[in-house]
């Protein structure tokens, strides 16, 4: 792997996210706050509806928090506004978006393959990959993580993955399980196997 910075690429204090269910607040997560070093490898774990998704919609700018800071390289991420978002989105992340949209003839696999490639195209420093592995079978979802764990080490990317695949979080350097509205680190090879 190559070196891990001491200094964050991300930094995320005190988030919340609110959304507005009828006359009720749903509270999905408050006060997360965590980093993430230059060159860091994190998955992030948590049961289906935990806020995964929206966790990494709003460190991407595709979505605002109702509370707390995104920093990614000292620019701060909720601050900007939806033009300034979208160009920081273009330049700083690979968002790599769920294989759900299925361009033609080819499969997940191929299809996750095109995306990153695509992603990687404006040299970003972050990649964010949500459930990259999600509907691919046991053979194609290794051959996708081997691709993000490649293209990290020699693009030098720092890499956050939203995963429902334990062994690939095992695989990485650090991983945060989202929880009833927050998020604890845990010892990647503490996970089960």
């Amino acid at each position: 792997m190559h070196q891990i910075q001491q200094d964050p690429l991300l930094r995320v204090e005190g988030l919340k996210k609110v959304f507005r269910s009828g006359e009720a607040d749903l509270v999905l997560f408050d006060n997360l706050s965590f980093q993430v070093r230059r060159g860091e490898m994190l998955a992030i774990v948590g049961e289906s509806g935990a806020g995964k998704s929206t966790l990494l919609h709003i460190l991407g700018a595709l979505d605002r928090a109702s509370k707390g800071d995104v920093y990614c390289a000292n620019l701060r991420v909720n601050s900007l506004s939806d033009d300034e978002a979208a160009e920081f989105r273009n330049r700083e992340i690979g968002l790599d978006a769920r294989a759900h949209h299925r361009s033609g003839e080819l499969s997940g696999g191929e299809q996750q393959r095109v995306a990153l490639a695509r992603a990687l195209i404006s040299g970003p420093k972050l990649l964010l990959a949500d459930e990259p592995t999600g509907d691919l079978d046991g053979r194609t979802a290794e051959a996708v993580f081997e691709l993000i764990a490649r293209l990290h080490r020699d693009h030098e990317l720092t890499s956050l993955v939203a995963t429902h695949n334990v062994s690939f979080a095992r695989r990485c350097h650090r991983v945060l399980r989202l929880h009833q509205g927050r998020v604890e680190e845990v010892a990647p090879e503490s996970l089960p196997s």
